[in-house]
């Protein structure tokens, strides 16, 4: 019992970590606690999804606070070409919310914080898109092994 919950934090901090600027690769924690069934496949889904959105999370609030460095005279955009950033990203950029299951889709996720995505909006798009990804890799899992 002790280790299936040391073994599902383990799996929470791994993806965790890979939704944010961290060096970590939750799928390979996560397939091989399916190959090892160390826990349903629908708990690991679950358990990595809510890590590794929470960690996005985490990315959306440092780009959130990224908006007061473009007070700066270094930031490269005045406040009206941000201004017109963000209304563009509003209209077409917040759907590649979707990519940010993607290794360079953690990028997105800082953006989104920037361009001041509605907070309700980003978890939808992006636990659509984080929940897809361990959805997809339980079935390859289960496919490569057999199952």
């Amino acid at each position: 019992m002790l280790s299936d919950v040391a073994g599902l934090t383990g799996l929470f901090l791994a993806a965790f970590g890979a939704a944010t600027v961290l060096p970590f690769q939750s799928e390979i924690v996560f397939a091989g606690m399916q190959a090892a069934g160390a826990a349903p496949v629908a708990l690991l889904v679950v358990v990595a999804s809510v890590g590794n959105t929470l960690g996005a999370v985490v990315n959306y609030v440092l780009g959130r606070g990224g908006e007061r460095l473009a007070q700066g005279r270094w930031f490269p955009a005045s406040a009206a070409q941000l201004a017109r950033a963000q209304a563009i990203w509003g209209r077409c950029g917040v759907w590649t919310l979707l990519l940010s299951w993607a290794p360079f889709g953690d990028a997105f996720t800082v953006i989104a914080g920037l361009m001041r995505t509605p907070v309700a909006l980003f978890l939808v798009l992006v636990t659509l898109a984080k929940t897809g990804r361990y959805v997809v890799l339980g079935w390859a899992t289960a496919a490569a092994l057999g199952g």
